[in-house]
């Protein structure tokens, strides 16, 4: 139900966004405590949208309230949870109403990538459990300010990073032959993705009257709208802001946050990270967008470069892994019948059966906060790499640069916040 505090907001809003106040003030029935998870969306985008068809599915949750500052996809997605639910579903411009509400379990957080660790954070303080959609930060500070708001909080935390539970299994397939010695001791991992980011220089346009255009921008520097950015009226793409640096840390950390990750989790190395940051010669004076490496302290290299999807190089052959394949050096390696002390890595129904189920059980998520940090940071690691042209040593531990020129890197660590926007903890 809504509190006079929400209702306060959303009655201010109304004045350029009529269309929340009509909806939202049919939002005055909750669900019955303890008979199904009452559940948020933060971010109803195309993404969004599809993790909230999968909660709409079940029997045991409900969508109780969505959010987003776009007013076509906030109507549209409320209008999807009332045809289906038949019950009204609240709409919110401001993520902390819905926090505010009660009967609110958990939260999904599909919002752009620059928006996570301030929405997730002060979820997890809210006593929310929290599915946020990959990568879950865009700086390392960010990404430990989120681990330590869920220890704190006692909630489960599950990271967007599905190709451990879904994909028919072959990433379980390919993890587990790596970690049984399929392929002998890794050597080397190939993770085949796309560029760093760039700035963003996208000219300015007019604002639709039915966009809060500010609340989009959150912590990000303040500019003039486009629609590259975020998109008019009720899309079915993913929007091109992924590609630069002040919202995403490019299509490298789009498609890495899942692919380095399943090189992390080949590795065993969840709850660490490489030790080095080699950065390839340039080209002139121009920095190749390829050639990377990520090193760990046992001279395990991680590169970016090579056949799309992840290719594990190990000292009795290779192993190759991606959504639509799984290939290895001989038969042998896919064979994986576990031995004794053999790894047996556990298969799931799907990640957010993983998540729901472990807000009941309170387990830990496969890809909990610890492990989603760990990746991002990987990628965080190679965008200051790639940006800051030096080769740099990092302490996993720490989690800051050390050496020589530790300065050139720990002044990347952070990104400028526009006052009001600030991570709690980063």
């Amino acid at each position: 139900m809504l509190t006079r505090r929400n209702a306060v907001k959303v009655a201010a809003a109304a004045t350029a966004f009529p269309w929340i106040m009509t909806r939202s003030g049919l939002a005055g029935a909750a669900t019955t405590a303890n008979e199904t998870l009452g559940v948020g969306v933060i971010g109803v985008g195309i993404r969004g949208k599809r993790l909230m068809a999968q909660i709409m599915q079940r029997d045991d949750t409900r969508v109780v309230g969505v959010c987003d500052v776009a007013g076509p996809r906030l109507m549209h997605a409320m209008r999807m949870v009332e045809q289906q639910d038949g019950s009204p579903c609240a709409g919110y411009l401001d993520f902390h109403d819905l926090l505010g509400r009660p009967d609110i379990d958990a939260v999904i957080i599909a919002t752009p990538d620059h928006q996570h660790a301030f929405e997730a954070v002060h979820a997890a303080n809210a006593g929310k459990h929290v599915y946020c959609e990959k990568p879950m930060t865009l700086t390392v500070p960010e990404g430990r300010a989120i681990c330590t708001a869920v220890e704190a909080n006692g909630v489960a935390f599950q990271t967007g990073s599905q190709q451990r539970t879904e994909y028919q299994g072959r990433f379980v397939d390919a993890v587990q032959a790596v970690r049984n010695g399929r392929i002998g001791s890794v050597e080397r991992v190939e993770v085949g993705i796309g560029d760093p980011p760039i700035p963003c220089d996208l000219p300015a346009e007019e604002a639709p009257s039915d966009i809060d255009f500010d609340r989009w921008l959150g912590q990000a520097p303040e500019r003039a709208y486009n629609q590259v950015l975020c998109p008019k009226g009720v899309h079915g793409h993913y929007p091109k802001w992924r590609a630069y640096r002040e919202y995403g840390n490019g299509y490298f950390a789009d498609f890495g946050a899942h692919h380095y990750d399943i090189a992390q989790w080949g590795l065993g190395a969840d709850h660490t990270g490489p030790t080095r940051i080699i950065v390839p010669a340039k080209v002139g004076d121009v920095m190749p967008n390829r050639g990377l490496v990520l090193e760990y302290a046992d001279g395990t290299r991680v590169e970016h470069g090579g056949r799309n999807g992840i290719t594990f190089h190990g000292t009795d052959g290779w192993l190759w892994v991606d959504r639509g394949g799984l290939e290895a050096s001989n038969d042998a390696v896919l064979r994986d019948s576990a031995g004794v002390g053999d790894s047996v890595i556990p298969r799931h129904k799907s990640h957010m059966d993983n998540w729901l189920m472990c807000i009941k059980s309170g387990e830990t998520p496969i890809a909990s906060a610890e492990v989603g940090h760990r990746t991002a940071s990987m990628n965080e690691l190679a965008v200051i790499g790639y940006e800051a042209g030096e080769s740099l040593q990092w302490d996993p531990v720490a989690e800051k640069f050390v050496g020589d020129n530790a300065d050139v890197g720990n002044a990347r660590l952070r990104r400028v916040t526009r006052p009001g926007w600030e991570v709690p903890g980063a």
